[in-house]
C-alpha cells in the first residue's frame, strides 16, 4: 500500500497515512490535488498554510524509459498562484521504491533553526541542520554525502532558498551525485526554505522495486515504448546529439528566438551558442554528451560541460538556459553562460528567471546588452544576499518595477521562456493561459507550431492555436502525473503506439483499464483543479493575458504581433 509521509515543521514530528484517498493519482496530479484540497488558495506563500508537496510519478520504481521524475507542488511566491515544478535526477524513483506516494511538508519551525529530512524504510526523521546554513547546493551535497554516502538522494536549497527569494528553485541530485536537476519555476525553493528545510535525504537501500499486478504485461509495454522512443527522430537523433539547445539555430531561423530583452526575433550570434557549437566544444574538453538525467533515460539529452581546462563545470546547459543568459541579453559566450548555470544551480536559482531579469536590468540601464562579465557579476549579487542581489532574486517582475522598465515579459509574475509568441502564436496561447503561470512546458505548441510534430499548425496564424493548446495542456498535465519526461512527447504526438504503451504500462503496474480517453480525463481534472484553486486566490481572465507589448510591437523579421484574441483566449478552458 503506498503511503502519504506528512512532515510537520512546527511540532518537529512525521506522521504516516494511506495514500488511499489519492489512489491513482501520481506527480502534477497528486500535487495540485492535495494543494487544491488542503492549501488556503489566499494563504501568504511563505506562511505557515501553504504546503510544499513532493510526488513521484507513476511509474516510479519501474524500468520505464524516461520515467522517474518528482514532481514538487505548492502556492507559489512568484505568481501567486498554484504551482507543479517537477525536475529529473534520482529521488523520484528513491520515493518510488519506498512506495511513498507523497511527502506533505506543513508549517514553519518556532525557532530559527534549518533542518534536514531523512527518509529510509524505516521511517522519516526530522534533524538539526544548521552546519549546511548559508551553503550552495554544491556544498551541501558534498556534506551531506560525507555523512550519508553517495548512494542516496538529495533534495536541496541553496542560499536562494534560505533568503526566501521567489526565484529561487529546488535542487535533485543527478546521477553523479550533483545537484543539477531542479525544480526551476515559481520559487518553490522559497517555499521550503520558509519550511525551515535545508535537505531531504532518501535512501532506499535494502527496499526491491515495487510490485507489479501483471508484470509481464508491463514488460511488453515498456518495450514498446523504449523502442517507440528509439525510432523517433527527435528522441533518437537530434535531441541525444545536440541536447535540447538543438533548438538556437532552429528556433532563430524561424524569427521566434527572444533577442535584447523581446526586441528582436533573431540574435547575430545565435551559431555561436548553438547545441552545434555546444557539442563540439564538449567533445574537445573532454566533456560528455548523450547523458541522462535520470536512471533508465533512453534519450540521453543531458551533457557535462567542461571549462577550458577539462575540469567539470556544469551540466548542459539547456537550450532555455543558453537562450536566457545569450540572446535574450545579447551574449553570444557559451562558456560565460554556463558559468552562470553553475552559479545558479549552487545559490539555487531558475535559470530561466534570473536570465531573463538580468535582460530586464540590462533594458534598465544597469548594463549593457552583451556585457557577459557584468552579467556574472549580477548573478553574484544575488548569492551574496545584497539589496540590489535581492530585487534581482524575486525576478523579472519586480526587477521591472523596481527601475520602471515597460517591456517586462512576464505572465502571472512568470518570466517568458525562449520563445517569442509573435512568431509562434500557439506558445503565446499557452503563456497567456496556463494555470502555472507564463510556462512553455505547460503545452508546448512549438512541437507542432514549427517541428511538426504531431501535425502542423502555421505558427504566425491565430487560427487554430487555441486548441493546439488546449490539447497540449492537457496532454502534458496527464504526462507530468506519470513521472515521464516530457520529451517523450515528441514521440507520442506521431506515434500512436506509444501513446498506449504508457496507459498500458499503468495497466499493468496497477492493474486498471485505463483507455486513452481516461488519459485525457486526468489531465482535464488537473487543470480544473488548478484553476478552481487560482480563481479562488483571485485570478481573473484578465490574468490570462500576455503583456500589451506582444500585441503592439511587432518582432523582425516577420513584423508580427501577437493575433490570437482575447475572446479566444478565453475559450481554452471550455471542455
Amino acid at each position: 500500500m503506498e503511503k502519504l509521509i506528512r512532515v510537520h515543521m512546527d511540532t518537529l514530528t512525521v506522521t504516516e497515512e494511506t495514500a488511499e484517498s489519492y489512489k491513482g493519482l501520481g506527480g502534477r496530479a497528486l500535487t495540485s490535488h492535495i494543494v487544491g484540497a488542503e492549501v488556503p488558495p489566499l494563504c501568504h506563500a511563505l506562511g505557515r498554510n501553504n504546503k510544499l508537496i513532493f510526488a513521484p510519478g507513476l511509474l516510479a520504481g519501474t524500468n520505464a524509459a524516461n520515467s522517474g521524475r518528482i514532481s514538487a507542488g505548492a502556492k507559489s511566491p512568484l505568481t501567486g498562484g498554484i504551482k507543479e515544478s517537477n525536475a529529473g535526477g534520482t529521488a523520484g524513483h528513491k520515493l518510488g521504491n519506498l512506495t511513498i506516494a507523497a511527502l506533505v511538508i506543513e508549517g514553519t519551525p518556532s525557532e530559527d533553526t534549518l533542518y534536514k529530512l531523512i527518509i529510509t524504510s524505516k521511517g522519516a526523521e526530522i534533524l538539526p541542520a544548521n552546519d549546511l546554513a548559508g551553503l550552495g547546493n554544491y556544498d551541501t551535497v558534498a556534506q551531506l554525502t560525507k555523512d550519508y554516502g553517495d548512494r542516496v538522494s538529495f533534495i536541496t536549497i541553496g542560499q536562494a532558498g534560505e533568503m526566501l527569494l521567489s526565484a529561487a528553485s529546488i535542487a535533485v541530485t543527478d546521477m553523479e551525485n550533483r545537484p543539477t536537476r531542479h525544480c526551476g519555476r515559481g520559487g518553490l525553493g522559497a517555499v521550503m526554505g520558509s519550511k525551515g528545510l535545508k535537505a531531504v535525504i532518501v535512501d532506499d537501500a535494502g527496499v526491491q522495486r515495487p510490485p507489479m499486478v501483471d508484470q509481464e504485461g508491463f514488460k511488453k509495454a515498456a518495450q514498446k515504448f523504449a523502442k517507440a522512443l528509439l525510432e523517433h527522430p527527435v528522441t533518437s537523433e537530434g535531441l541525444p546529439t545536440y541536447g535540447t539547445n538543438v533548438l538556437t539555430n532552429v528556433i532563430n531561423e524561424s524569427g521566434a528566438l527572444p533577442t535584447r530583452n523581446f526586441s528582436q526575433g533573431q540574435f547575430e550570434g545565435a551559431s555561436e551558442t548553438s547545441g552545434e557549437t555546444q557539442h563540439d566544444i564538449i567533445l574537445k574538453r573532454g566533456g560528455k554528451i548523450k547523458h541522462p538525467c535520470l536512471p533508465g533515460c533512453v534519450i540521453q539529452c543531458s551533457r557535462i560541460y567542461n571549462d577550458k581546462e577539462g575540469k567539470y563545470l556544469t551540466k548542459g546547459p539547456e537550450y532555455e538556459t543558453v537562450w536566457a543568459h545569450g540572446a535574450h541579453c545579447g551574449i553570444n559566450d557559451l562558456d560565460a553562460i554556463a558559468q552562470m548555470d553553475r552559479l545558479e544551480d549552487d545559490y539555487g536559482l531558475d535559470t530561466i528567471e534570473t536570465g531573463v531579469t538580468i535582460g530586464v536590468a540590462m533594458e534598465a540601464g544597469l548594463l549593457p546588452f552583451g556585457d557577459a562579465k557584468g552579467a556574472i557579476e549580477l548573478v553574484k549579487e544575488i548569492g551574496k544576499g545584497s539589496v540590489l542581489g535581492r530585487v534581482l532574486g524575486n525576478g523579472a517582475l519586480i526587477t521591472g518595477r523596481v527601475y520602471g522598465v515597460t517591456r517586462v515579459p512576464v505572465v502571472k509574475g512568470q518570466a517568458l521562456p525562449a520563445y517569442d509568441p509573435r512568431a509562434i502564436q500557439g506558445i503565446g496561447v499557452t503563456y497567456a493561459t496556463s494555470t502555472m503561470g507564463a510556462d512553455h512546458t505547460a503545452g508546448y505548441t512549438t512541437a507542432t507550431n514549427i517541428l511538426g510534430c504531431g501535425g502542423k499548425v502555421d505558427p504566425l496564424k491565430p487560427e487554430g492555436q487555441v486548441e493546439l493548446s488546449r490539447n497540449l495542456q492537457i496532454a502534458t498535465a496527464a504526462i507530468d502525473s506519470t513521472g515521464l519526461c516530457l520529451f517523450t512527447a515528441f514521440c507520442i504526438l506521431d506515434k500512436p503506439e506509444a501513446f498506449e504503451a504508457v496507459y498500458e504500462m499503468l495497466n499493468a503496474r496497477y492493474g486498471l483499464q485505463l483507455t486513452g480517453d481516461d488519459v485525457t480525463a486526468l489531465g482535464k481534472t488537473i487543470l480544473r483543479v488548478e484553476r478552481d484553486f487560482n480563481q479562488a486566490a483571485g485570478f481573473s481572465a484578465a490574468d490570462d493575458r500576455l503583456p500589451e507589448f506582444f500585441t503592439q510591437e511587432k518582432v523582425a523579421p516577420h513584423q508580427a504581433v501577437f493575433m490570437v484574441s482575447d475572446d479566444e483566449l478565453d475559450t481554452l478552458f471550455n471542455f
